[in-house]
């Protein structure tokens, strides 16, 4: 009997050490509300949004919205998951900033979706960094022709310098 109470009281402590340590960083948690489902227009009433409907299709239901003086951005509802995420997959190629819920996405400026996000909930998924302006670490062998067979003796290739006769 005195082994179990020790081996509950360090059961205890694990416990509450375990919970604490759930609790830390939570402010980011806290800014996002659950993630908002339905159809296309309770989705944009949640978000505040007249929706122009682009698409009204059986597989997708597509929006377009106004956030402030001239951010735009779209929202769209799919019918099943795979239907989303091979949209998303497509999409992603054209860069952008998505917010992505069960079933519906909205697409737009960074600012924009991450404004979005404070009312609708959802994850924020990025599409290709060389389509949203970011440098693309990482690429090795781009860094010019230096050392490429063939390129030696290649004279009046420096820059052109002089009259153009190429000859050196």
């Amino acid at each position: 009997m005195t082994l179990t109470r020790p081996m509950l009281a360090l059961t205890g402590a694990v416990a509450v050490l375990a919970l604490a340590g759930c609790g830390a960083g939570g402010d980011k948690a806290a800014e996002a509300p659950k993630t908002a489902t339905g159809s296309l227009e309770r989705l944009a009433t949640v978000a505040k949004c007249d929706p122009n409907i682009q698409t009204d299709a059986d597989e997708i239901r597509q929006a377009l919205c106004k956030s402030g003086a001239d951010e735009k951005y779209v929202l769209a509802t799919f019918a099943t998951d795979r239907g989303q995420r091979e949209w998303l997959n497509g999409a992603k190629d054209y860069g952008g900033y998505y917010l992505v819920g069960r079933k519906w996405v909205a697409v737009g400026k960074q600012k924009t979706v991450t404004a979005l996000r404070s009312r609708l909930g959802g994850t924020m998924e990025e599409g290709s960094a060389h389509m949203n302006g970011k440098p693309m670490d990482g690429m090795k062998g781009m860094d010019g022709m230096k050392g490429m067979k063939g390129m030696d003796g290649m004279k009046g290739m420096d820059g052109m310098k002089g009259s153009g006769s190429g000859g050196g």
